[in-house]
């Protein structure tokens, strides 16, 4: 069972926390990992993209020339692929990209890019976090006490909207709830902060 050192928002160590070995130390499945990006990333396109066939280019009905005579090749419309304005062969066309898991696999996923930044130390545990007011410069501080990474995400507990609204200005950091993570959240930030609420809560609902 991982234990983890319990930070406040200064920077101090105020306390530890044991782990769950079933969601923060479980053994990271790469192959799981790259199944669940992909089917994320795949998920996000619309594939709205649409090109015109010569059969949907208006225009384009009478012969530019007879076909035989002209010393020139035959043609039979002004709106083939090979012609300026023409249509476009083999071109893009609605189409859904979507690529389902199952549930049992999501979470295995999860569970191993949880453990994957634990094992890489790249998760910090902070006791609380809050703010009083609407304040980027108290979350910029946390984040510098915290020694954290150019792109970090920081999990809350419960929305708060003056901590997310805090850390909006900052670049390269993100906010996301306990309940609405996934595992390309977890994975594309070089730092996960934690709540403690935040860590029990996963715990209670994965564990």
């Amino acid at each position: 069972m991982p234990t983890m050192k319990v930070l406040n928002m200064a920077g101090a160590e105020v306390g530890s926390i044991e782990l769950s070995d079933k969601v923060f130390g479980a053994t990271v499945n790469e192959a799981l990992l790259h199944a669940a990006v992909r089917a994320y990333l795949m998920n996000q396109r619309q594939g709205t993209q649409s090109t015109l066939t010569r059969s949907e280019v208006s225009g384009g009905g009478k012969k530019p020339w007879k076909q035989k005579g002209t010393g020139r090749a035959r043609q039979g419309s002004t709106r083939s692929p090979q012609w300026v304005h023409g249509g476009i062969a083999l071109g893009p066309k609605p189409r859904t990209y979507r690529i389902e898991m199952n549930r049992k696999a999501k979470r295995a996923a999860l569970f191993s890019a949880f453990s994957s930044k634990v094992a890489a130390g790249e998760m910090i545990v902070v006791d609380a976090i809050t703010a009083a007011e609407y304040k980027t410069r108290a979350m910029a501080d946390m984040l510098k006490a915290l020694e954290a990474g150019k792109k970090t995400l920081v999990v809350l507990p419960e929305v708060d909207a003056v901590v997310v609204k805090s850390f909006a200005n900052i670049p390269g950091v993100r906010t996301a709830v306990c309940n609405a993570i996934c595992t390309y959240d977890i994975l594309d930030c070089d730092t996960l902060i934690v709540a403690e609420a935040a860590v029990k809560k996963i715990e209670e609902v994965y564990a």
